[in-house]
């Protein structure tokens, strides 16, 4: 495959991924979610600002941003390269990898917003799902054991982002997309690195049950 294939891909890629969702669905609703709780543009801080039914939405949509950008990511390819019959198995996997890291990075780090964004556990699920399915839903059930036994989204992403190599190596996946899980994993933890230092100060929100401490200005966690 030529470079020119893999450019396309990573830049359309990271175009899908930038799409604030967040950012749009609160101006519907006339709220500027960047001056809201935590002004991140992601799910949890829109389900606390609009409600679960519009943070399910925005969660689904950054979901497929990522689903997209993996599922379509070697048809993108073949188009730049003048319409192949067929893909090698390992360039089909280098493609979609592009296609994720390039999702991911748009919407961590969107152009439309100086470069700041959401924290991409959301995006990053809807990769997952797409590279392999079974791996996906391990992570997916990491995080919903996680949440229901500590109560805290940022608890349950972060124990998300960590399964992620593991999961690629316990279906079988290759060396490649083991490396590039823990790159996406140690990206989304890094995102979470202020709500490790709230956590550790006893000052991050817990869904239902507020936060550990009380403090007049600490904001909530963010996704």
């Amino acid at each position: 495959m030529e470079p020119l294939g893999y450019a396309v891909v990573a830049i359309d890629a990271y175009f899908l991924g930038s799409f604030p969702t967040g950012l749009l669905v609160g101006r519907a609703r006339g709220v500027d979610i960047r001056k809201f709780g935590s002004g991140n543009i992601g799910a949890t801080n829109i389900t606390r600002a609009l409600g679960k039914k519009v943070g399910a939405v925005v969660l689904l949509v950054d979901a497929l941003k990522g689903w997209l950008a993996c599922y379509f990511a070697p048809t993108m390819a073949l188009q730049i390269a003048g319409g192949l019959p067929e893909l090698d198995a390992d360039i089909r996997e280098c493609l979609q990898l592009t296609g994720a890291v390039g999702a991911i990075l748009g919407h961590n780090y969107t152009c439309w917003l100086k470069f700041k964004g959401g924290k991409g556990i959301a995006t990053t699920a809807g990769t997952l799902l797409a590279l392999m399915p079974v791996g996906g839903l391990i992570c997916i059930g990491t995080w919903i054991v996680f949440l229901a036994l500590s109560r805290y989204v940022s608890i349950a992403s972060i124990a998300a982002a960590a399964a992620v190599p593991l999961s690629a190596w316990l279906t079988g996946r290759s060396p490649l997309m083991i490396g590039v899980g823990l790159t996406v994993g140690a990206l989304a933890i890094y995102k979470h690195k202020d709500n490790i230092r709230r956590l550790i100060a006893g000052t991050e929100h817990r869904i239902g049950g507020g936060r550990t401490k009380t403090t007049v200005d600490s904001p909530p966690t963010e996704e």
